[in-house]
């Protein structure tokens, strides 16, 4: 019987405990200067989004002829009138919270829309081989064939512009971006072994399609939507710049950025923090979103991690 000394099993034994999945990645998001600046701005507009207009009140529609065109960093009328007032007098910074809350909704809501349309139209075109796969193919042909912006505003003109027809459009023209995606994975994915085991196991087409196919192609299609979050928000943007997009009393920062533009000579804080608010978070979702294919990816987490390494 071998006798293992007591000095060599206590260095056998771990040192501690594995650390979890989530500490890891909060690792990696902190010695990522830009990704973890660009993940608290996130985190901060989103709770401004939430909570934010239930705290601003009225004021972000509340008319004050004193205060017309007044400039930003003055603290004379209180603090929600540091960023300065429009042409109405109504405070820039009150409207930059409830313009977030309107122009974040609509891009999530048509996100998400062409994420899962999208998706399951992928999943269907990638696994099955029957005539409704081309189908659905061709159809996404037609939508891409067309400048998204170029259709948005034919469909808009023609419905007339609402928030459920903003949606709808803006989901129309992000849908084969998530649906050939899918399609490429799927087609990838049903040629494994394990999707043979479950054939011969017995498994339905739909229990291997939303059981063992759809989870792996679940944070491949997380990704794209973060990045496309960016497109769909300047895509709003330039719908409500052009006055195609939400209508008033509502608004959102492209709508802001629309009625400051007439006043860039005199008064260009009207413009410029919506502008400003605009460039801010869809750097900081392209941002956020490389660095979660960074960390995504084993052949390029190395990078995270020799920044982990890295001496101070």
């Amino acid at each position: 019987m071998t006798v293992i000394p007591t000095d060599l099993k206590a260095a056998q034994k771990p040192s501690g405990r594995e650390p979890g999945k989530a500490r890891v990645l909060l690792g990696y998001l902190v010695h990522d200067k830009l990704a973890l600046i660009s993940a608290i701005y996130l985190l901060i507009l989103i709770f401004a989004a939430i909570f934010g207009p239930m705290l601003v009140g009225d004021m972000a529609t509340k008319l004050g002829l004193r205060q017309r065109n007044m400039a930003p960093f003055s603290l004379e009328q209180g603090w929600l009138y540091v960023l300065g007032a429009d042409t109405l007098g109504r405070s820039i910074l009150a409207r930059l919270v409830v313009g977030a809350q309107n122009t974040l909704g609509i891009a999530a809501a048509a996100v998400v829309t062409s994420m899962l349309i999208g998706g399951a139209l992928g999943l269907i075109a990638g696994y099955s081989n029957r005539w409704y796969s081309q189908v659905i193919l061709r159809l996404a042909d037609i939508i891409m064939s067309f400048p998204s912006l170029l259709l948005a505003l034919i469909v808009l003109y023609t419905l007339g512009p609402s928030i459920p027809n903003l949606i709808i459009v803006l989901a129309i023209t992000r849908i084969p971006i998530y649906l050939r995606t899918t399609r490429a994975e799927v087609l990838e994915l049903r040629e494994r072994m394990f999707v043979s085991a479950a054939k011969a196991m017995g498994a339905g087409s739909l229990r291997i399609v939303l059981r063992h196919i759809a989870p792996l192609v679940a944070p491949t299609l997380i990704t794209i939507a973060a990045i496309d979050f960016a497109s769909v928000i300047l895509a709003e943007s330039a719908l409500s710049f052009l006055g195609l997009g939400i209508q008033p009393p509502q608004f959102t920062w492209g709508a802001m950025v629309a009625t400051g533009r007439g006043y860039l000579a005199n008064a260009w804080w009207v413009a410029f923090w919506p502008g400003l608010a605009i460039l801010l978070t869809t750097l900081s979702l392209n941002l956020l979103s490389s660095w979660a294919r960074t960390v995504a990816d084993p052949q390029q987490r190395w990078r995270l991690q020799t920044l982990r390494r890295a001496p101070r």
